[in-house]
C-alpha cells in the first residue's frame, strides 16, 4: 500500500493498522510523509517493517547527524520544549527547515541585503551539508532543492532502519513528465520576486 497521508493524520492510520494486526509481511505500507514525530504516540511494535521514503531519518549514521541531534537535544532541554525535553526527536521537516534557514543566511550574506529580490537571486546554487552528511543544492534555475532520498523501515522503538539510500542528492524535477503539456514548460524560479 502506498500512503500519502500527511502529518498527524498518520497517527490514527498507524494505530488502526496495528489494531487490525496488518503486518508488513501481509500488507506492506510505504509512506511519503511519516516519521519519528508521528510515530511517537503509537505502539510501533506491530508496525515493524513498514516503510517510509523521506530525505532524513534521525537514525542516519553520520557525524553531521550526531552534531544535529546533539544541538537539538541541548536546545530542547534548555527551553523545556513540550514533548522534546525528555525524549528529543529530530525528523525530516526539522532537517528541511535547518537546511533552508542556513541557505537563506548564505544567500543574505552573498546578496549583502535582506531585499527579497536580491536574496532570491542569490539563493540559486547555494549548497549546504545536510545532517545526513550529503550536500544539498538549491537549483540555480528554479530554486527546487536537490536532496538525498532514504527509505527507512519502522523499528519497534519508533525509529527507522535505513534500508536504502541514493548515492547523493537527486536533482529536483520541477514538472512531472506524466502530465501532458509539462514538456513545454521552462524552468521558472520558485520566487518570482524579480517580476514586479
Amino acid at each position: 500500500m502506498v500512503s500519502t497521508i500527511n502529518g498527524d493524520s498518520n497517527v490514527p492510520f498507524y494505530k488502526e493498522l496495528g489494531n487490525q494486526g496488518l503486518k508488513a509481511t501481509d500488507v506492506p505500507v510505504v509512506a511519503f510523509s511519516v516519521g519519528e514525530e508521528e510515530l511517537r504516540g503509537v505502539d510501533t511494535k506491530p508496525l515493524v517493517g513498514h516503510l517510509a521514503a523521506w530525505n532524513y531519518f534521525m537514525s542516519i549514521k553520520a557525524p553531521a547527524n550526531d552534531a544535529f541531534i546533539k544541538k537539538w537535544t541541548a536546545y530542547a532541554k534548555a527551553k523545556g520544549i513540550a514533548g522534546h525535553k525528555d525524549k528529543p526527536l529530530t525528523n525530516d521537516p526539522m532537517e528541511a527547515t535547518y537546511i533552508g534557514i542556513h541557505m537563506w543566511k548564505q544567500a543574505v550574506e552573498k546578496a549583502k541585503s535582506f531585499d527579497v529580490a536580491k536574496v532570491s537571486a542569490a539563493m540559486g546554487g547555494q549548497t549546504f551539508t545536510a545532517p545526513s552528511g550529503i550536500t544539498s543544492t538549491m537549483d540555480a534555475k528554479n530554486h527546487h532543492l536537490h536532496k538525498a532520498v532514504f527509505i527507512g523501515e519502522v523499528k519497534a522503538d519508533g525509529q527507522f532502519n535505513v534500508v536504502w539510500k541514493t548515492k547523493g542528492p537527486v536533482k529536483a524535477q520541477p514538472w512531472s513528465p506524466y502530465i501532458p503539456g509539462n514538456d513545454k514548460k521552462k524552468d521558472e524560479p520558485a520566487l518570482m520576486a524579480e517580476k514586479k
